[in-house]
C-alpha cells in the first residue's frame, strides 16, 4: 500500500503497523499511535512527511477518504452480489417450472388444444398479473397465424366477456397459481355454456385445473 523506498527500519515498521490497523488509524491521535506502535511522535511526523503529507492529521484525512470509498465499494459489491443471487434464484425457479411443465405435457392434450384453436371462430385470452405478458405474446402469435383473437386482463371485463362466449369460440385462460378468482369464475361460466377452455397453469392442483 505504501512506498517504503528510502525509509528507515523504524519508519517501515510504523507503516507495517498502520497497514495492520487501518480501520483504527483515522480515529486515533498521534500520541495514541505512538504508544500503541511503540515509536516516537517525531518518527511518526517524519514518516508522514516522507510520504508527502504535512503531518499525521493530513494523513488521517486522506486515509478516511480512501477508507470511506473502500466501504462504499464493498457495500456496492455486496448489493450487486445480492441482486445477482436473486437473479440466479429466479432463473433456477423458471427452469424448474419449465422442466415441470414439460414433464406434465401430453401430446394428445396439445393436439386437441391446437385443433380447438384453429377450429374456433374467435379465440379469447384471459389473464391477470404476470400471466398478462404470456397472454400478450400468445395474442401476437395467433394474429400472425391469422386467428381472430382478443385479450382481456381487467377482472370485471373478464367476467362480462366470459358470459358472451358460445360453443364456436375457445377460451384460453392463463394463470400461474390457478387461484385467481375472476379467472376461476370465467372458466366455470365457459364450462357451463359448453365453451371449449384451454388452461395454462403451473399449478396442477389448483381450482382452475
Amino acid at each position: 500500500m505504501f512506498n517504503t523506498q528510502g525509509l528507515t527500519n523504524t519508519e517501515k515498521y510504523l507503516l507495517a503497523y498502520i497497514e495492520q490497523h487501518l480501520d483504527e488509524i483515522p480515529s486515533i491521535s498521534i500520541v495514541k499511535l505512538s504508544e500503541d506502535a511503540n515509536v516516537s511522535t517525531a518518527s511518526i511526523v517524519r514518516t508522514m512527511k516522507k510520504l508527502g503529507y504535512d503531518g499525521f492529521t493530513s494523513f488521517k484525512h486522506d486515509l478516511k477518504k480512501q477508507y470511506r470509498f473502500t466501504n462504499e465499494e464493498l457495500s456496492t459489491f455486496k448489493s450487486l452480489e445480492a441482486v445477482d443471487q436473486k437473479i440466479q434464484a429466479v432463473v433456477v425457479k423458471n427452469e424448474q417450472e419449465v422442466r415441470r411443465t414439460i414433464e406434465q405435457l401430453d401430446s394428445k392434450t396439445i393436439e386437441d388444444a391446437v385443433q380447438a384453436i384453429f377450429g374456433a371462430q374467435r379465440v379469447y385470452l384471459f389473464s391477470r398479473g404476470l400471466s398478462e405478458m404470456i397472454a400478450t405474446e400468445m395474442e401476437i402469435k395467433l394474429h400472425l397465424l391469422e386467428r381472430t383473437c382478443e385479450q382481456y386482463m381487467d377482472p370485471n371485463i373478464i367476467r362480462t366477456i366470459s358470459h358472451r362466449l358460445n360453443t364456436q369460440d375457445v377460451a384460453i385462460i392463463i394463470s400461474l397459481n390457478g387461484h385467481t378468482e375472476e379467472l376461476v369464475e370465467a372458466a366455470r361460466v365457459c364450462q357451463q355454456n359448453e365453451v371449449p377452455v384451454i388452461l395454462l397453469t403451473a399449478n396442477g392442483a389448483s381450482p382452475l385445473a
